[in-house]
């Protein structure tokens, strides 16, 4: 008996090995939802809002490398699910988004809820198609998944609501080609590389996720070459930990002090699987070294003088087999003193900021000062928060972090040992994001820890699927960062001599809300019970929304803050104390 369009498609979805489909049920989707239910190892996950259901699917595709499946339907159905699909995009990550349509012969009348999908996701997709014949299957299927795969990016099938239950003529099973290939670097290239970096007398890396396949080549480089190794926030997972003597942290506004001159000090930077955006924080003047699989990716953040187009690890232990013991011209070992002040700064940094977070940190003649100009409400410090969460989390718990000042905290509080890993909106940059990934997350494995670091303006923007973690009992430990503000508009504003405006939200006891939903809400306002709620709150069973009254007024010092920012915010400050006596908010 031959197959329908829709089984056909989930007969191949479950050969992928994909075992949750992510979306909002609806008239399109009714034969593929219908042929879900009817599949064992297949689980449809209903959502409340489908760009919930697309950051799921993106956070299971960068988690396993594999395809991650979200689905919408007709007109409005589609069209939520577009931010969740540029995440994916942007993350590089491998997305098969199934999208409803009007029936057939209704496409081009401006028929009801009609969208021209193939134009909608024009901007999103590596590829895009409309199913018009039965006879198209498997074939358009094949070649949606292989885009999607070969090129790290979403690909969008649509399939019209009378297409679905209809029969293929020329059945067959689904093939799939996906092995990816090994790229190696031109060998010129590499030779030439090699001989700048034995030129090289204080040599630092910058490395991004791109990398973290080949840690232990890298790990040998650095120590080759006794250069101080600056992380992306995408590398924090893989590279962090006390197995790692050469990182100094993140560089960029969430980075450090030491990170930053790391950075400055070097005379050549090697640039390992990142396409690090900021280009402020680049130092002008050094030799550049960048590898990356993508040809286009060379150069386009800072000139570059070699540029080694191939696989991350292939490319480093080429370099390996050509470096030279100590740099041209010297003899004996290469001097280690570059990257030893590095580390050495890089430590005094973290003693600094765990005295921030220490949770007496108020109560002793520094913190009482502080406090006095901005914290007289003595709300929690976000600071200790994250670092309770990083003490007490397992050591293979999966991260999500809102947009914001919660990637702040996780960033600089968090440490990425032993088999932590990290999803955050980090290339797109969009709120709302760490409740539906740590969704994704959990509905992977239901026994690993999975922590979301949510704003509160993230959060609520979303809050209808938290109802999704209850219906499907997924342990997600949600901590909720509610400074009853969008924190980081507030710090762009003040840094840029403006007063907050339009940033202060009237939030309900999100807590509150949680139990109402049946999830188990812990609300804390007393800086002295943080340890002990982010304990109870990690034992207790099913999801678990913490909700942390913070600060709102905590400041988080860029790398290298510049006069202009520290003047604004005193303007700013200034303008701020004087609205809060009397003056119109419009002035």
């Amino acid at each position: 008996m031959a197959r329908t369009v829709a089984r056909v498609i989930v007969d191949a979805l479950s050969e992928l090995g994909v075992r949750q489909v992510f979306g909002v049920v609806g008239d399109a989707l009714n034969p593929l939802t219908d042929a879900i239910r009817t599949t064992d190892d297949l689980e449809w996950v209903g959502c409340r809002h489908e760009e919930a259901a697309a950051f799921a699917a993106s956070a299971q595709s960068q988690l396993t490398g594999a395809l991650g499946v979200c689905m919408g339907t007709v007109g409005p159905g589609s069209v939520h699910l577009l931010n969740g699909l540029y995440d994916a995009a942007k993350s590089h990550a491998p997305v098969l988004a199934i999208a409803g349509q009007v029936p057939l012969a209704e496409i081009g009348s401006d028929y009801f809820q009609e969208v021209d999908n193939d134009a909608l996701f024009s901007d999103v997709a590596v590829f895009r198609a409309t199913v018009t014949s039965p006879d198209q299957l498997p074939r358009m299927l094949e070649t949606a998944v292989r885009h999607a795969r070969g090129r790290k990016g979403v690909a969008v099938l649509t399939v019209p609501g009378d297409l679905g239950d209809r029969e293929l003529t020329a059945d067959r099973p689904a093939r799939f080609s996906l092995n990816p290939p090994v790229n190696r670097p031109d060998g010129a290239a590499v030779r030439r590389a090699a001989e700048l970096l034995d030129r090289s007398e204080r040599a630092t890396l910058l490395v991004g996720e791109g990398a973290r396949a080949a840690r232990e080549d890298v790990l040998t480089l650095a120590d080759r070459l006794a250069a101080p190794m600056v992380l992306t926030l995408k590398a924090k997972a893989g590279f962090e930990g006390d197995t790692n003597p050469f990182q100094v942290g993140q560089t960029g506004l969430i980075g450090n002090p030491a990170a930053a001159a790391a950075l400055q000090d070097a005379d050549t930077l090697v640039l390992l699987g990142t396409d690090f955006p900021y280009r402020d924080w680049y130092p002008e003047g050094r030799t550049v070294i960048q590898v990356d699989t993508e040809a286009t990716h060379i150069g386009r953040r800072v000139p570059v003088d070699v540029g080694l187009v191939g696989d991350t690890g292939a490319a480093v232990r080429d370099l390996l087999d050509h470096l030279g013991a100590a740099p041209a011209g010297t003899e004996g070992a290469r001097d280690r003193s570059h990257l030893e002040k590095a580390r050495e700064h890089f430590d005094q940094w973290r003693a600094g900021q765990a005295r921030l977070a220490d949770p007496a940190h108020d109560k002793g003649l520094v913190g009482r000062i502080r406090s006095a100009l901005d914290n007289r409400a003595h709300d929690i410090r976000p600071e200790a928060l994250a670092a309770a969460v990083d003490r007490i989390a397992a050591d293979d718990a999966v991260f999500t972090s809102d947009t914001g000042m919660a990637t702040v905290w996780l960033s600089r509080f968090v440490e990425m040992r032993g088999r932590r890993r990290l999803i955050g909106s980090y290339n797109l940059g969009s709120m709302a994001n760490a409740m539906p990934q740590a969704l994704g997350a959990q509905s992977l494995d239901r026994e690993r820890q999975v922590v979301a670091f949510c704003g509160d303006g993230g959060l609520s923007m979303l809050l209808g699927d938290l109802m999704t973690l209850k219906t499907y009992s997924l342990p997600v430990k949600l901590v909720v960062f509610d400074n009853r503000r969008l924190g980081m508009v507030k710090l762009e504003q003040e840094q840029a001599g403006l007063p907050e405006f339009g940033t202060v939200l009237d939030n309900p006891d999100f807590a509150a809300v949680a139990e109402a939903m049946g999830i188990t809400g812990i609300r804390v306002t007393d800086p002295a019970e943080v340890e002990s709620a982010v304990r109870r709150a990690f034992r207790s069973p099913g999801p678990v929304l913490l909700d942390v009254l913070t600060n709102p007024d905590e400041v988080a010092v860029p790398a290298k803050p510049t006069v202009e920012q520290g003047w604004g915010f005193a303007v700013a400050k200034v303008k701020e104390v004087v609205r809060s006596h009397g003056e119109p908010s419009g002035n």
